[in-house]
């Protein structure tokens, strides 16, 4: 992480590549550095792909080791793809089963199985080209007799932490520029684990195919920042950037908000004069031409049409265009300029939104933003959506104890140091900036008074870490997206020539030998620590071996598998539906991608089976679906895990209008329910329960209800 001083421009004078403030006159014999500086980058190179390979071995292993993964049955393997990751596999498995790939292609483009009685277009609705590309894959190699299809899929996602990994470590080898920050970036990220990833225990999540792309997509955005790129090298890596942009967006449904925090970052640095305003621009291309892509891989899919980010790119460039002379002007007028610029750019984009949404009709991500309305408190809400988001922790602040491991590891006091230092630097090249009318990305010419100014790649990456850190604060499960930031910004600028310069000047103890030896002894002595402090515990954790044990589940999939017709339509939890799916082909009403308004309604209404309404109006709603059975589980009906309020059945009575369960304060317009709660009394096999639902399955944790024929009923 380099700070570059950068002489005034003056007019009438000729400015020349000058050599940065410490650097050793040149050499007339070059063979001895040359040949050092190629023996580095072997180096640095064959350490980064170590680090890579070393960073999955360890996963995949923790991974067996946590689930005994190769011992156990196929229906535990699957069990233990939990809620959504079930239900994404269950299309890999489904493309496999297939009898040719273009009828696997068919049955996913108009599928019935997700939703009864709603045939959809999953290529369109879900981001499942990952799990067919690997099933197209594992057909055209012919794995079938080498590998099983399921270690095929979890070993291409654990290969993808390679990928994260080597990214992470380029990237902060180009800041520093040493391979040495690269390597402790790495480690930070291994030993930080429970906070920088989860592959190893929900393999098929979105975010773990798509934010390996987004780590080579920063690394390839911090390259064409950097400054006195040849054109060859700005065209190679404006490629890199295009192609990891468009993986990232095709992999993971938050692409778009994503997206728009990259974008917001970009904007406010060209408004600030510290990135190419052309090079911004070319940014904004590559997000729009990568979403437009995946709109046509994803048949014309609204919701990504009504991004934000599309609306807040088309607001920039158009305000952009028009508002001239932006960057001229006294400090005072260009702060002004500055504040009516966002103020049309905002306004714009909010007017630009609603109209595509009003003419697209689209309500698909209504919810996040009832979500992101009532988290930030703009008004409380009922609505069952927005406040099942709400009550789960993934969706909470960040938790302390996150910041006590990060603290353990050294990361978080560094971190802390790094981010005041790099915030008071970018501060003064900000109102530098605002104070003049020129740019400095231009070759001007110069004087001798120097002043100091932020390199565009180390600019951008700390406006990245700071907006990402900021949502990582208020949402635990985006963490992961600004952790590994952490890892990589961290060790860059710990290895940083120049970040050491500004330290000991400031405390009047620079010299270019105190530089060098606590520019390379401060991360030797983290990884002294490191390995004292952790290589036990990695060790203790790869021998703890474990088991995967669930017999109740196991149990129940069994049963479906050999008790009802393959036609038969189950209705339940969102989370074990996907299971019920994957493990048994059943169809089902509800699942847990939860983009899609209908869907949203859908799953509200079967989940009245935990609400107190009484049992002719439930199954009404369950016959609408076309269900056959019901499957009711005592974890939720008598759930303990959330607090009052915050309880499943309290969201659904708070909907329906109901006073809750237990103690405690209800809103005064509540009502108490005529009927008791659904879950409990069916359990009773009484009239009038028994008139429409027979128990066919029990155990310790799940209930099995068919819902009778008409002819049954009398």
């Amino acid at each position: 992480m380099t700070f570059l001083k950068r002489r005034r421009p003056v007019k009438g004078t000729e400015e020349h590549p000058r050599q940065q403030e410490d650097e050793q006159p040149k050499d007339k014999s070059r063979s001895g550095p040359t040949a050092i500086k190629h023996a580095a980058l072997v180096v640095g190179g064959f350490l980064g792909l170590f680090l890579g390979l070393i960073t999955s071995v360890y996963v995949t292993t923790l991974h067996e080791n946590d689930l005994w993964f190769s011992s156990i049955q196929e229906v535990e393997r699957e069990i233990s793809f939990r809620t959504e990751c079930g239900l994404y596999y269950s299309y890999y498995k489904q493309m496999l089963q297939a009898p040719t790939i273009i009828q696997g292609l068919k049955e996913l483009m108009y599928d019935n199985r997700t939703e009864s009685r709603r045939t959809i277009n999953l290529l369109k609705r879900m981001n499942i080209y990952q799990e067919v590309f690997l099933s197209i894959l594992y057909r055209i190699l012919s794995l079938q007799n080498y590998l099983e299809p399921v270690y095929f899929y979890v070993y291409t996602v654990f290969g993808l932490q390679a990928l994260y990994v080597i990214s992470l470590y380029m990237t902060s080898w180009l800041l520093s520029g040493t391979w040495i920050s690269g390597a402790l970036a790495a480690l930070w990220y291994i030993l930080n684990r429970p906070d920088t990833t989860r592959v190893e225990f929900t393999i098929p999540l979105r975010e773990n195919w798509s934010l390996p792309f987004f780590a080579l997509q920063i690394m390839a955005i911090t390259y064409y920042l950097r400054p006195q790129l040849k054109p060859f090298q700005q065209r190679l890596s404006l490629t890199l950037i295009v192609a990891s942009t468009f993986l990232f967006c095709i992999t993971w449904q938050f692409n778009q908000f994503i997206l728009l925090i990259q974008a917001v970052a970009l904007f406010s640095l060209d408004c600030l004069n510290m990135v190419p305003a052309s090079k911004v621009r070319s940014l904004y291309l590559v997000q729009v031409v990568s979403l437009l892509l995946v709109w046509i891989l994803q048949f014309n899919n609204t919701m990504l049409l009504g991004s934000l980010v599309l609306s807040f790119i088309l607001a920039a460039l158009v305000v952009q265009h028009f508002q001239k002379n932006l960057k001229c002007g006294t400090f005072a007028i260009r702060v002004a300029k500055l504040m009516l610029h966002l103020i049309v750019v905002l306004s714009l984009t909010i007017l630009t939104n609603n109209i595509i949404k009003r003419i697209l009709g689209l309500e698909s991500d209504e919810h996040i933003f009832k979500f992101l309305k009532a988290k930030f408190g703009f008004g409380a809400t009922r609505d069952f959506d927005a406040k099942l988001y709400l009550c789960e922790e993934a969706f909470g602040l960040l938790p302390h104890d996150t910041f006590q491991r990060l603290l353990h590891t050294l990361i978080l006091p560094l971190y802390l140091l790094v981010l005041v230092v790099t915030l008071i630097v970018a501060v003064i090249v900000a109102i530098g900036n605002l104070g003049n009318c020129s740019t400095p990305f231009q070759n001007l010419p110069v004087k001798e008074e120097k002043v100091i100014v932020m390199r565009p790649d180390v600019a951008y990456n700390l406006m990245h870490n700071v907006l990402f850190g900021l949502l990582a604060l208020s949402t635990m499960r985006m963490k992961y997206l600004w952790t590994s930031h952490v890892c990589m910004v961290s060790s860059a600028a710990i290895c940083s020539h120049h970040f050491w310069s500004l330290n000991l000047k400031a405390i009047r103890l620079y010299s270019p030998q105190w530089v060098r030896a606590v520019r390379f002894a401060v991360p030797i002595l983290i990884c002294i620590y490191l390995y004292h402090e952790f290589w036990p515990k990695v060790m203790a954790e790869l021998s703890d071996l474990r088991e995967f044990y669930d017999p109740d589940t196991v149990e129940l999939m069994n049963w479906i598998n050999m008790n009802t017709s393959r036609d038969a339509v189950f209705a339940g939890s969102m989370q074990l539906l996907a299971g019920i799916k994957l493990c048994t082909g059943r169809t089902i009403t509800n699942h847990p991608h939860y983009e899609d308004k209908k869907l949203r309604d859908r799953t509200k209404q079967i989940y009245q089976i935990y609400s107190k309404r009484p049992p002719d109006e439930v199954y009404r709603i369950l016959r609408l679906y076309g269900t056959n059975y019901i499957v009711v589980e005592d974890s939720i009906c008598y759930e303990r895990r959330h607090s009052r309020g915050c309880r499943l059945r309290d969201l659904l009575d708070i909907a329906n209008g109901h006073v809750m369960d237990g103690s405690g304060e209800n809103d005064p317009d509540l009502k108490t329910s005529p009927y008791p709660r659904f879950c409990d009394e069916i359990k009773s096999t009484a009239p009038p329960y028994s008139t429409y639902f027979s128990r066919v399955f029990k155990n310790k944790t799940f209930h099995v209800y068919r819902l009778k024929k008409k002819k049954e009923m009398h």
